[in-house]
């Protein structure tokens, strides 16, 4: 995963003839991985997508943006995204977490750290060929075991925004899909917790005390958010996504220096559902926080911000466009990341 370098998140909302030509335009453009949410009821199936994927690309990596441990059972995750690296060629790449909001439709609540971490050793016993019996709790394996050859090196990321999250993921990922914002202080604030989690993990070289730190997982940031020529048509289409912060995040509210009363009043307005449903709730939130969490603005503002993210110690940054034109998004983020990296 060390040339991973930028990416497009999508939702898979769009009917399959649409998404096929999404998914060419994606690799036309140069990015190196294309993730799709696995977003319960709000999307289509993002497997069975990732597999329409596979067939209309030949570069780019594919990946659950993220899937999580309680709406399907980890032995059969381990089965579907290991069919999906099949089919692909080797291409796939899991992102995975405790899960989000929108479990709430289907009467679950996010996952604990134990399941996650769990899930994550199950997952990859599988892959590696073991017949697994382990009884986590919330789930279980009894002699448990592929019947087809899978790729044990199958890339996981968790992602995580949270500071126990982000030191679990320190410690078991490959890849740590940072949910933090676009500013330097939260970027350094997720990478510092991310290292202490590497520390503790004997696997690479960590120990406690005055060793040297050890290496630590991939820390790729998702930029939400939209980029448009107009750019106070690009922070209006970028809005909703502040209002998942004070929700789900308080910690990046905090080092944006959000107020505890507007963190409150966002609180009450948005209490569900996908950030979509939250367009009222972030009416509440100032523009500055705005523009500090999300792609919101025009080109010289995307650039703004892949530039802090990338000094911040960011390996790779990933847009996930929001709004009416979101192929408009991640083309302008295609240019913008060109101009401030070199690469394509």
């Amino acid at each position: 995963m060390n040339d991973l370098r930028s990416g497009v998140v999508l939702q898979p909302v769009d009917d399959p003839a649409a998404f096929a030509a999404m998914t060419g335009e994606v690799e036309e453009l140069g990015f190196d991985i294309l993730w799709l949410t696995d977003s319960s009821l709000h999307a289509r199936n993002c497997y069975a997508y990732l597999t329409l994927a596979a067939g209309q690309s030949s570069r780019l990596l594919l990946g659950t943006a993220v899937t999580n441990p309680l709406t399907r059972h980890p032995g059969i995750t381990a089965a579907a995204i290991a069919t999906v690296d099949e089919i692909s060629g080797g291409r796939a790449v899991l992102g995975i977490g405790a899960g989000d909001r929108p479990l709430q439709a289907l009467g679950l609540r996010p996952s604990s750290l134990g399941l996650l971490e769990n899930s994550v050793s199950a997952i990859r016993a599988l892959w590696g060929g073991r017949d697994v019996d382990t009884d986590a709790g919330e789930f279980v394996l009894r002699a448990a075991h592929l019947r087809f050859t899978a790729r044990p090196g199958i890339p996981v990321f968790i992602s995580a925004s949270g500071p126990r999250t982000l030191e679990l993921a320190g410690r078991v990922a490959d890849g740590v899909i940072l949910l933090v914002g676009l500013f330097p202080e939260a970027v350094r604030w997720a990478i510092e917790q991310v290292q202490r989690g590497a520390n503790t993990n004997g696997d690479r070289g960590g120990t406690a005390g005055g060793a040297p730190e050890a290496r630590r997982p991939h820390i790729a940031v998702f930029a939400y958010g939209a980029v448009d020529d107009d750019r106070a048509r690009g922070l209006d289409q970028a809005r909703s996504i502040a209002a998942w912060f004070p929700q789900t995040a308080p910690m990046i509210c905090q080092l944006a220096g959000l107020g505890d009363d507007v963190v409150d009043q966002v609180r009450r307005a948005y209490r569900g559902g996908e950030f979509q449903e939250a367009s009222q709730a972030a009416k509440l939130l100032p523009d500055d926080f705005v523009r500090k969490v999300a792609l919101a603005g025009d080109c010289a503002d995307a650039r703004e911000r892949i530039e802090a993210v990338l000094g911040a110690g960011a390996d790779s940054v990933h847009v996930f466009p929001l709004g009416a034109h979101r192929m408009a998004t991640v083309r302008a983020f295609a240019r913008c990341w060109r101009e401030v990296t070199g690469q394509r």
